[in-house]
């Protein structure tokens, strides 16, 4: 148990009657009426049985709040293969999980629930604090978070009263460890060691710009570029003509000597697009202090593998109305006087809009949002005598406790995220704008990559895809992660369900994920690319894609955000002017002293914004101590199952020969995406091992910061 940061363990002698028959399930009492303490495991020794180890996991409250606890054999059952003995109690603990969806939630109570994103703005407070509440409506579809019950605003009660952050209810089992409590709250950062090294330069070579396209915080955005002119999604009827105004004329003398036909035939054209998710909130944005662009910029795939910029397009919403379409500007690479200081512009409001697009989509919603209703479904519909339970819920380990510490500091209204962003108070927005095309099936790595454009399939290849940017960090070592995931969930399910009609009959499991579509994701529940879950295959898709999202897709998207964005001029987070005219006084002041307006267009109002800014992605991408790795559980007897234990075995096993195969990769300086040339940072965020700190390395098992 933990008591206090601190483990102690407690040895009780008791007699034991034959006739009582083998253990199953354990009620704890805790008659300290002041104070609880985390239960970590039990572990019974019986002559003739030997030891008998029973996983807990849990915050044990003091009587006076909840009169016991149950705890079941580490052993995994199917429902209808539960010992008859344990079912009532098995069922019972599912339906005191889902409470009765009333009254305000207490910190004692271990009870999941649903409701809206209407936590993030108070009406009574402010009333500039207004904020759409996010889900529950056509117009705002958006994942549900867990409920608290909070009473309701006076002025408007469809809104929860804003919290104070020591008052938001999560089940208790959720809540931090002492020690993670005591990492998160007192957490002194040991190095102020700047990870940007190499050229001190390096980061405003057209180089750097595009190697972090593939190898940066958010490698997950560009695309093979298929048709020319790019052209966009957005509705004509409303927008009018978004099409780019980027011409052939415009990169024809920086292809290699192809047109631009051949190019794109022969897979050397690439885009990074961020002109469809900024545009529709521009003409807000630009109303406020901050002022930028919607961004395309398309590359060329070099003969060494690297991507070459061609061409920035800026374009703003046409000032007499959205339905007269963009206005644009293309910039190219130019290496002399006011040339290059504004192609250095263009490149920054590029790493503007794609700083926020990874914090808002990439990172906050494209992980925490997402898998808060699985965390939330798992509790609710499957025991944790169920084998997917004890598969998945070390992925779902202090998720939702960090999403309501998000609601509350990050992302509500006025919070860190507004106040250092560029979509300012329209940012949760355009996180939702981005969920109107979300699909969980494409979540999966592959699936991604081919959806992209990037990767096609090939049973020659390894892992049955070819990369068509073969040098390409995230995906190469992402793809080795996910196949080591998927075999890993393959080997665990095929030894409880040996058939398809199986996966059907299991009525938790079905309960589950009805849950998941219908209450969690209840905005997409119609959506035609959910699984069925009726076959083996679904099952082993799902579960690798939910393990994926909280493990290798957070660590990817979290832990490089220091490295890369603490130096700002590298990966700066808003703008506020736009690029200077000639013939005005900003024009002037550009040719005079470049780096000053550059400076000055990147850097906030307040100097203490971009501090918050910078302190608060250091922070986030700090391992705490208590962290727990993929391949790796906290208790050594999650499963009675020997083969369940030998299968994981074998999971780890290949997580530690695929990062012998990073670190091997990151010694090969003929791939220049990968070491990094001229910054010198290898790409490490997937080496599935880290020691605490700020490392750039590790795989958590789950979205845990």
């Amino acid at each position: 148990m933990e008591i206090g940061g601190v483990e102690n363990e407690g040895l009780i002698r008791f007699d034991w009657d034959e006739e009582i028959g083998y253990p199953g399930a354990m009620l704890v009492t805790n008659y300290n009426h002041s104070s609880k303490f985390f239960l970590k495991s039990i572990t019974l020794h019986i002559p003739y049985w030997g030891n008998i180890h029973f996983n807990c996991n849990s915050w044990i409250q003091p009587k006076n709040y909840v009169h016991h606890r149950i705890f079941f054999l580490n052993k995994a059952y199917l429902p209808d293969q539960t010992p008859r003995v344990l079912q009532k109690y098995r069922e019972d603990e599912l339906v005191k999980m889902r409470g009765d969806g009333k009254q305000k939630r207490q910190s004692w109570e271990n009870i999941y629930d649903y409701d809206v994103y209407n936590d993030i703005s108070d009406p009574d407070s402010n009333s500039t604090n207004n904020r759409p509440i996010l889900g529950g409506s056509r117009e705002y579809p958006y994942p549900r978070r867990g409920r608290t019950g909070r009473p309701r605003s006076r002025k408007d009660d469809r809104y929860e009263t804003e919290p104070f952050i020591e008052d938001i209810y999560v089940p208790s089992d959720e809540r931090f460890s002492d020690l993670k409590e005591s990492d998160f709250v007192f957490h002194q950062v040991k190095s102020a060691y700047r990870f940007m090294k190499g050229d001190q330069f390096g980061w405003r070579t057209d180089e750097e710009f595009a190697r972090e396209m593939l190898a940066g915080a958010n490698p997950m955005i560009i695309r093979r570029l298929q048709e020319f002119p790019p052209t966009s999604k957005l509705d004509p009827n409303v927008y009018g003509d978004q099409t780019s105004k980027i011409t052939k004329e415009h990169i024809i003398n920086s292809l290699d000597g192809l047109t631009v036909d051949q190019a794109i035939a022969k897979n050397k054209l690439y885009i990074l697009d961020h002109h469809d998710l900024v545009i529709p909130y521009l003409k807000r944005i630009n109303a406020t202090s901050r002022k930028t662009y919607a961004t395309r910029t398309v590359l060329f795939l070099k003969q060494d593998g690297t991507l070459k910029p061609l061409a920035v397009e800026l374009s703003l919403p046409h000032p007499q109305g959205y339905e007269l379409g963009a206005i644009s500007r293309t910039l190219l690479p130019h290496q002399v006087k006011v040339g290059e200081a504004l192609w250095q512009l263009a490149k920054a409001y590029v790493s503007v809009n794609d700083s926020g697009h990874h914090q808002l989509v990439s990172h906050w919603l494209n992980t925490h949002a997402v898998i808060e209703p699985f965390v939330i479904a798992t509790n609710r519909q499957l025991s944790v005598l169920h084998p997917i339970h004890k598969l998945l819920v070390p992925h779902f380990r202090y998720t939702m406790k960090i999403n309501s510490l998000a609601r509350a500091n990050l992302i509500n209204a006025n919070g860190i995220v507004e106040k250092t962003q560029y979509p300012s108070k329209y940012s949760m927005e355009m996180s939702l704008f981005a969920y109107r095309s979300w699909n969980f099936t494409q979540q999966a790595l592959p699936a991604d990559l081919i959806q992209r454009g990037v990767a096609i399939e090939d049973s020659s290849a390894p892992h049955g895809l070819r990369l068509l940017i073969a040098d390409y960090p995230y995906a190469v070592d992402g793809l080795d992660i996910w196949a080591a995931i998927k075999t890993w969930v393959l080997e665990y399910c095929s030894l409880y369900y040996e058939n398809d009609e199986m996966i059907r009959n299991d009525q938790e499991l079905q309960s589950w994920w009805k849950e998941v579509r219908e209450r969690g994701h209840e905005d997409k529940k119609d959506e035609p690319w959910w699984p069925r879950m009726e076959s083996f295959e679904e099952l082993i898709n799902s579960c690798t894609i939910i393990i994926w999202i909280s493990s290798a897709l957070h660590a990817a998207v979290n832990f490089g955000q220091y490295p890369y964005g603490g130096f700002l001029p590298n990966r700066p987070s808003l703008s506020k002017r736009f690029l200077p005219e000639e013939g005005t006084s900003e024009y002037l002041e550009l040719q005079s002293d470049p780096e000053k307006v550059f400076m000055k267009t990147i850097t906030s109002e307040l100097p203490e914004v971009d501090i918050l800014n910078i302190s608060t992605i250091q922070f986030l991408s700090t391992h705490s101590q208590d962290e727990s790795y993929l391949g790796e559980r906290s208790d050594p007897y999650w499963t009675f199952d020997q083969e369940a234990l030998n299968a994981f075995e074998r999971f780890k096993k290949r997580l530690a020969e695929i990062e012998i195969m990073i670190a091997e990769r990151n010694q090969n300086f003929t791939l220049k995406n990968r070491v990094g040339r001229p910054m010198s940072m290898a790409y490490t965020l997937l080496l599935p091992t880290s020691k605490d700190g700020i490392t750039m390395r590790g795989i958590p098992n789950s979205i845990s910061i």
